[in-house]
Formats: C-alpha cells, structure tokens, sequence
C-alpha cells in the first residue's frame, strides 16, 4: 500500500518521521506521504523541517507535503500556493467531514485550487463531485474513526461522477497503520466495487509526485 496521508509530531500525530516510515515498511507497505495539518502559521515551518529528510535514503518511498486544515474557504488558495512555492510534493486539504466542525464552503473552494487529495469530504455534493473529476482532484475514502462514517456516501457519489478515489490512513497513532488487506475489507465495506483499481489510484498518483 502506499499511504498518502499520515501525520507526524510535527502537528497532532505521535511518530517522528523517521518512525512513520520504520512503523509502513514494517506492515509492508511500498510509499507513505507525510501530510501535517497546516495553515499560514505552520505551512513553512513544517516544510522546512520535512525536507531534510529529502537529504537521505530511507528503505521505502517517501513524500512530504500538508494537509490544509480549517483555513476559511477564501483562503484556501493562498495556503495552496504558499504549500508548494515551500517545497510540497503534495498537498491536500482537510474537507468537510461530519467529525469535525468544517466550515461549509471549504469543499467547493478546496476543489479549484491545485491541490491533490480532498481529504475525508463528508457528504460531498453532486457539483462538487463533478469539479472533483473535472480538475483531476482525487476523493479520500478514510480508514479514520469519525472520518469514515460518510465512507459509503463517497464511494456511491464517486462511482456516479465517474471521479477517482484512494484510500488513506489519516494515520496519527501506530495504531492507524493498515497494509493492503486491511484496506481491502475497508474499501469493500464502503461498497467499492473497483478496489484493486483504488489501491493502484494510490501507488499511480505516489509515483506521478515522487521526484
């Protein structure tokens, strides 16, 4: 598996970096993502300190991006441009899920910008789903307690839009990481008939941003 969205003690996870990439190619995963939750505050900071591990080989694949988390809509684009112009080799943003108190609006804006991943967007509406296809915008189906109670919903509105899906950990804790089994039975459970193509979405989208 390769998991694009992970988050290290640089925001509210509990492993290092170094540790997340030991603790994936332990389970037998091939690629993870480090993706910290970010905002203007945090955008360079957590950037700069991720790549230095761009200086070394480690035994698996790596990238090192953010997650743009409860920026108001408007400003989602401004936060995007700033996550790439520090050196992100993916960005994602944190969309509308039903666990947390995401302001509404933050789909639609986040589905503009040039971004890579809409994390864990919720009950994501028809246009939306249609942007998501039209701009190449990948839809998350989340193995995160809370995230993936709307699992199923994206899964039926993706298979509608014809939109791409992958699947990720959201991962905070050792606990959150999964191997390729394990995301089969959660992609099976959302009512994903593809899900060996979903699992490939993962490691097509990995290998098109490694550099």
């Amino acid at each position: 598996m390769f998991d694009l969205h992970t988050h290290s003690v640089f925001s509210d996870g509990e492993l290092i970096p170094s540790e997340i990439i030991r603790r994936m190619a332990a389970k037998g995963n091939e690629g993870v993502a480090i993706t910290d939750h970010a905002d203007f505050s945090t955008i360079p900071l957590i950037l700069k300190n991720l790549l230095k591990l761009k200086e070394f080989e480690y035994e698996i694949d790596f990238l090192i991006g953010v997650e743009i988390t409860h920026v108001p809509p408007k400003l989602i684009g401004k936060a995007v441009e700033l996550a790439w112009k520090e050196g992100a080799e993916i960005v994602i943003v944190h969309g509308e899920t039903i666990a947390e108190p995401v302001l509404p609006g933050t789909n639609s804006s986040a589905l503009e910008e040039e971004i890579n991943i809409l994390a864990h967007p919720g009950i994501i509406g028809e246009e939306e789903a249609e942007k998501a296809r039209e701009n190449g915008i990948y839809l998350e189906i989340s193995a995160r307690k809370g995230h993936c109670l709307t699992n199923g919903h994206i899964a039926r509105i993706s298979e509608e839009f014809s939109c791409d899906l992958v699947i990720n950990t959201d991962m905070h804790s050792p606990s959150d990481i999964i191997e390729n089994e394990t995301a089969v039975r959660i992609l099976k459970g959302a009512g994903v008939k593809n899900y060996q193509y979903v699992l490939k979405n993962n490691e097509r989208l990995f290998k098109k941003l490694r550099k």
